[in-house]
């Protein structure tokens, strides 16, 4: 095996590695204040909304996010009234509409998170804090949504890591993440093989932060229920 190749490779994809942690950190950040927005809206009694934010979640975890991509990078410069605006700064430049992508996309499933965690709530919780003088915001704030935090903590960590492994995909605009830096790699050393193994492992190291995390988080959150209740 070679060693001095290998360790060259790593430093070289390990490099790319911020980039891969600003795209899904900046796609997560975006998607979650779009997903409260758009499960708001699914929730919301009035029918149009409704639609639209059925719509959204529709088409963004029915397509794959390779198609929202290409439609984003080489699309939206196919419509005239965009290149003229003061958008078509942002919009022009790959790293934007990589992260545009992973939002959008995130959302959606994020969307769904949100609406499935609070559903989860049980009833008679709420219906004891009501009587006992709870509403509005202060039985959100004490019941509703600390509940929900629990049911959709697991989850949201599996999209989470769904979200750094997607960024691989922002190296088919030329944004030199890990990937796209492997496939620069491979096309002036032709040794695939070494430098897609380093590639995964650097990958797999993420996620499995990701995952300690989480795993972290929801432990916590765990034990502080189930201190309340004893």
């Amino acid at each position: 095996m070679d060693w001095p190749f290998l360790i060259d490779v790593a430093r070289q994809l390990l490099s790319g590695v911020p980039l891969t942690l600003q795209l899904a950190g900046s796609g997560l950040l975006a998607g979650g204040v779009l997903a409260v927005l758009v499960a708001s809206a699914a929730a919301s009694g009035i029918a149009p909304l409704r639609w639209i934010a059925l719509a959204h979640v529709e088409v963004f975890r029915g397509t794959p996010l390779l198609v929202q991509i290409f439609l984003i990078y080489y699309g939206l410069g196919q419509i005239p009234e965009l290149r003229q605006s003061f958008l078509w700064p942002f919009l022009r430049e790959p790293y934007w509409c990589a992260i545009l992508a992973l939002a959008l996309n995130t959302s959606a499933y994020t969307a769904e998170i949100i609406r499935g965690a609070l559903q989860a709530v049980p009833e008679g919780e709420v219906e004891a804090a009501r009587a006992a003088g709870m509403s509005g915001v202060l039985l959100r704030r004490r019941i509703t949504w600390p509940i929900a935090l629990r049911h959709g903590i697991a989850l949201y960590g599996s999209e989470i890591i769904l979200m750094v492994k997607a960024t691989s995909l922002a190296s088919v605009i030329t944004v030199a993440e890990v990937t796209n830096i492997s496939y620069r790699l491979i096309s002036s050393t032709y040794r695939a093989l070494e430098v897609f193994v380093v590639a995964g492992a650097i990958y797999l190291a993420l996620t499995f932060l990701v995952s300690l995390a989480v795993a972290l988080v929801e432990r916590r959150l765990n034990a502080h229920h189930a201190h309340r209740r004893t």
